[in-house]
C-alpha cells in the first residue's frame, strides 16, 4: 500500500489508472449498456445501423453492441491468468531460494527450459492440440508466464534469505511454509508486484493475439481480438468494427505499461533512499 501511495503521486501513474479504468469500466458495463443483442443481424454488412453511428460488421451485426459486449473475456482470462502465474512463480522461485541446495538450482534448471519456448508458440502447442477452451487458454498463459516470474522471486529471494530474521524464525522452530509466508514473502512483495503489472501487459496481449488467430472465445460470442480479424479485410470501407477494438486493447496495454514503469520508478527510489 505503500508503493501504492508513492506511485500515485506521479501524474503518469493517475493518467494511466484512468485509462485503465476507463477500458475496464467498458469491459464490465458494456454488455449492459449495448442497444442491441450482439450475435442479432441489424442490417446489411458493413452499413449503417439503427442503434449507432459506428455501423455493422461483415454479418451485419451492430458494431457498437458487439464491442460494448466482447472485451470482458479478453479482460477476465489475462487476469486471472497473471494472477495464477504470478502465484506459481513465486511459490517455484523462493522454494528455490530458501531450499539453497542441489534441489532448488534443479527446480530452477526446469524452470529454465521453460523459459527456452516462447509464451505464444507455448500456447498455440497446446491450445491446438487439446482444443480452444477458455479455461485452457487461462491455464496455458498462467504456465507461460510463471516461469518469468520464478526466476525474479528467487533473485528477490536471494538477497533475503540470508538475513538474520530469517535465521531467527528458523531456531524458533518454525516450519518452512509459515517463514516463506510470513517473512520471506512480505520482503519481496514490492519487485512482485512490478513483475505482476508487467506480466499483465503481457498476458494482454498473448490472450488478444491468441483471440485473433481464433483460439479465444468462439463464435458467434463477441470477443475484441475476433473483431479484428474477422473485419480486417474491409477495413477501408468500414474501418470502426477494426479501429474500436484496436484502440481498447492499445489503451489497455499502455495503461499498464505505463503504471509498471511508474511502480518500478517508485521502488528504485525508495530502495535508493534506504541505502542512503
Amino acid at each position: 500500500m505503500s508503493l501504492m501511495r508513492q506511485t500515485l503521486k506521479q501524474t503518469r501513474a493517475r493518467v494511466s489508472l484512468v485509462l485503465i479504468a476507463g477500458v475496464v469500466l467498458v469491459a464490465v458495463l458494456g454488455p449492459y449498456l449495448a442497444l442491441a443483442p450482439p450475435n442479432d443481424f441489424v442490417g446489411p454488412p458493413f452499413q449503417g445501423s439503427p442503434y449507432s453511428p459506428f455501423g455493422t460488421d461483415l454479418l451485419g451485426r451492430d458494431v457498437l453492441s458487439r464491442f460494448l459486449s466482447g472485451g470482458l473475456s479478453i479482460l477476465l482470462i489475462a487476469l486471472i491468468a497473471t494472477t495464477l502465474g504470478v502465484a506459481l512463480g513465486t511459490m517455484i522461485g523462493t522454494t528455490a531460494a530458501y531450499l539453497r541446495s542441489r534441489s532448488g538450482d534443479l527446480i530452477m534448471r526446469a524452470n529454465d527450459v521453460l523459459l527456452a519456448f516462447p509464451m505464444i508458440v507455448f500456447a498455440l502447442l497446446i491450445i491446438s492440440i487439446l482444443g480452444p477452451k477458455p479455461w485452457l487458454l487461462t491455464l496455458t498463459v498462467a504456465l507461460g508466464t510463471a516461469p518469468r516470474v520464478a526466476r525474479l522471486a528467487r533473485s528477490a529471494a536471494l538477497e533475503v534469505v540470508d538475513r538474520e530474521f530469517i535465521k531467527v524464525s528458523e531456531l524458533f522452530g518454525e516450519s518452512r511454509y509459515a517463514i516463506l509466508w510470513r517473512e520471506l514473502l512480505p520482503n519481496i512483495a514490492s519487485p512482485l508486484l512490478v513483475e505482476a503489472s508487467l506480466r499483465l501487459t503481457y498476458s494482454i496481449g498473448v490472450v488478444a493475439s491468441l483471440s485473433y488467430l481464433g483460439f479465444g472465445t468462439q463464435p458467434p460470442d463477441p470477443d475484441w481480438g475476433r473483431m479484428i480479424s474477422e473485419n480486417q479485410s474491409a477495413v477501408s470501407i468500414q474501418p470502426w468494427p477494426v479501429l474500436m477494438p484496436v484502440i481498447a486493447i492499445a489503451v489497455l496495454t499502455i495503461g499498464t505499461n505505463i503504471l509498471a514503469d511508474c511502480f518500478l520508478r517508485t521502488l528504485v527510489g525508495i530502495e535508493r533512499g534506504k541505502d542512503s
